[in-house]
């Protein structure tokens, strides 16, 4: 019998994955991972073969993956040296535990070392690690998750305001549904027919952040406006509004769950036209075209980010 295994399924990505591979395979096959089991009771419940998963320890985790069709890593939610060890762990388990293909979830441009977004560093680092062994793979580059700036408009909305601050100059991104990309992973678990292929998980359009807000604006007939910043200034503001520059900080008090450090550089990689990748290989893995922006706003409270999890793939 096949075995497929979906990570970090009570993060934000991973539970989307989660509810997405069930209608694509038998049940029978899947076998869902959390970091403590108390988040994978419900799909006890659905008969849904369950296991812990610690990305510590390689010799947990190769029981975990043992002879598995296919496992999914979700890239983790913190940033620098400790993601690159979780996700080196995960890649040596996989590869002592006979896994026939790995699906990553990586981003846009990762492979370029020009590219200045400190996300960057891992996603590269972790896929030339897979490419370096003798595992199948599927590298998914997403884009930019559409959800991190709807959740960002929806907000200066409720504040009263009428200005949003970046410094993405005039770059264009195709932004993707996090809820598309969950899919186009889901796709990948359950396609037997792609090996050793790195595709760019893109949203329906390429535009501009001053595009991107004046479609908001359309559809719910606000006037936010785009204001242009250096990278220096932004980090300033961030500082300001309580925004930690890393994983490591207090989200507690901060207006959005994300870090300054990952959105800085991230505006950079977009100023500098790094996420301006035409190609999209969205509609050939799923079959269908993604959603587009003008869609997400018109049903926004359906397209807004979650509570940030720091420990597992979200």
């Amino acid at each position: 019998m096949k075995k497929i295994v979906v990570n970090g399924v009570n993060g934000n990505f991973g539970s989307v994955v989660a509810e997405g591979i069930q209608q694509l395979v038998p049940k029978e096959i899947l076998l869902f991972t959390a970091p403590d089991m108390a988040s994978l009771k419900k799909y006890q419940s659905l008969g849904i073969q369950t296991a812990v998963a610690d990305y510590s320890d390689i010799s947990k985790l190769i029981p975990v993956f043992e002879n598995a069709d296919k496992v999914l890593l979700i890239s983790m939610p913190f940033v620098g040296e400790k993601r690159r060890l979780a996700h080196q762990n995960a890649v040596e388990a996989c590869v002592k535990a006979n896994v026939k293909q790995i699906v990553y979830t990586s981003v846009l441009s990762a492979a370029n070392p020009l590219n200045p977004s400190i996300e960057n560093i891992d996603h590269a680092f972790t896929e030339a690690i897979i490419q370096n062994t003798e595992l199948d793979y599927l590298i998914l580059r997403n884009s930019l998750f559409a959800e991190a700036f709807t959740s960002e408009y929806l907000l200066t909305v409720n504040n009263h305001q009428n200005v949003i601050t970046k410094n993405a100059g005039e770059g264009r991104v195709a932004y993707i549904s996090r809820k598309d990309a969950a899919f186009a992973a889901a796709c990948a678990l359950a396609n037997d027919l792609l090996h050793r292929q790195v595709l760019n998980i893109n949203g329906a359009e390429l535009v501009s952040y001053e595009k991107f807000l004046s479609i908001g604006n359309q559809v719910t007939d606000n006037q936010i406006q785009y204001h242009r910043q250096t990278d220096e200034e932004l980090y300033a503001y961030f500082d300001r509004i309580g925004v930690p520059r890393d994983t490591d900080g207090d989200f507690s008090k901060s207006p959005i769950q994300a870090t300054s450090e990952g959105m800085v550089t991230f505006g950079t990689a977009v100023r500098e036209g790094y996420l301006d990748v035409a190609v999209n290989d969205f509609p050939k893995l799923t079959g269908r075209q993604p959603l587009s922006i003008q869609f997400m706003f018109e049903h926004l409270n359906d397209f807004l980010l979650g509570a940030r999890h720091t420990v597992e793939s979200s």
